[in-house]
Order: structure tokens, then C-alpha cells, then sequence
């Protein structure tokens, strides 16, 4: 028996809504390929898209991670560690793209759902890689938050993008 049992059912449900999710946003970005977009807008649209697929990609690498039949928790816990801090270093470069790009001024919820929220969850998914070398219980439960919390910023993220093509930007065009 390994510290891993009784994940399975919910990395299943966590991993496959962040597959489907990540489909949809192809979905999404494909509908909406046709307009015209200026390359302030081009540059704004990577800025806070490309991260919804980055933390639905993130939440998929981890539950695949954590679903493997690994025999001890160290080199998974190793794994899961450097994606979190990769995540941290990625946060980063996404708050310098929030800051330099001119289609759109950030308000403070752009702000907590691309730079706040993600940073604490890949801060805590890299400090649980250390914890889960002592007791794996509560590590793999930080792992589980880190990854709910992934999931719902980027679903947050994308309804926010949708709904500002939708009644803003529309608007503007129209």
C-alpha cells in the first residue's frame, strides 16, 4: 500500500476536466481566430491566454504524475517540486507580461487570478515536495489543493476572456 491510495478517483476527475478544459480552449481560441486584432491585442490575447493552457497543462502533468504506480513518494515528490517551481519562475514572467503589454490595463482581480493565486498554488506545490519527505499524508493534500486551485484560475480565467470578447470587445468592433 502506498501513500498514493485512495487518489485515484480524484486525480481521474481532476485530470480529465483539466484535459477537457484545455481542448476547449483550442475550441474557444479557434471561434475567435476571425476577428481582427491589432498587435497590442495580439500580444494582450497570449498574455492572458496561453496561461489558462499552462495551469490546465500543469493540473493534466499532475495527475498523471501522481496516478503512476510509483513504489516510494521521493522522486514523484522530486517531480512535482520542480514543476512547482517552475511555476514560480513562470508566475513571474507572466506578471512582466501583465505590465508590458498595451491592449489592456489590469485591474486587481486580473492581478490576483494571474499572479497571485497561481504563484501561492506553485509556492505550496514546491514546498510540499519537501514535506512529503516526512509525512506524505499532508503533502499529497497540499498537492491536491495546488492542483483544485489551478484548475478553477484557469477556468476563471478563460470565462473572464470569454466574457470580455463577448460584451467588450465586440462592443468595440460593432
Amino acid at each position: 500500500m502506498t501513500a498514493f491510495n485512495g487518489w485515484e478517483n480524484f486525480y481521474v476527475i481532476v485530470g480529465s476536466s483539466a484535459g477537457a478544459l484545455i481542448g476547449l480552449q483550442f475550441v474557444v481560441v479557434t471561434l475567435i481566430a476571425g476577428r481582427p486584432l491589432g498587435r497590442a491585442e495580439a500580444q494582450a490575447g497570449g498574455t492572458f491566454a496561453t496561461p489558462n493552457i499552462v495551469h490546465f497543462g500543469v493540473v493534466l502533468l499532475l495527475s498523471a504524475m501522481v496516478s503512476a504506480p510509483w513504489d516510494a513518494i521521493t522522486i514523484v515528490a522530486a517531480l512535482w517540486g520542480i514543476v512547482g517551481l517552475g511555476g514560480v519562475v513562470y508566475v513571474v514572467f507572466v506578471s512582466r507580461r501583465m505590465r508590458l503589454q498595451g491592449a489592456y490595463r489590469p485591474v486587481f482581480e486580473d492581478w490576483c487570478f494571474h499572479v497571485l493565486l497561481p504563484l501561492a498554488a506553485y509556492t505550496i506545490l514546491a514546498i510540499s515536495a519537501f514535506a512529503a519527505q516526512y509525512d506524505a499524508g499532508p503533502a499529497l493534500f497540499f498537492v491536491g489543493a495546488a492542483a483544485l486551485v489551478l484548475l478553477v484560475i484557469g477556468i476563471h480565467n478563460a470565462w473572464d476572456a470569454v466574457t470580455y470578447q463577448v460584451f467588450v470587445r465586440s462592443r468595440k468592433d460593432g
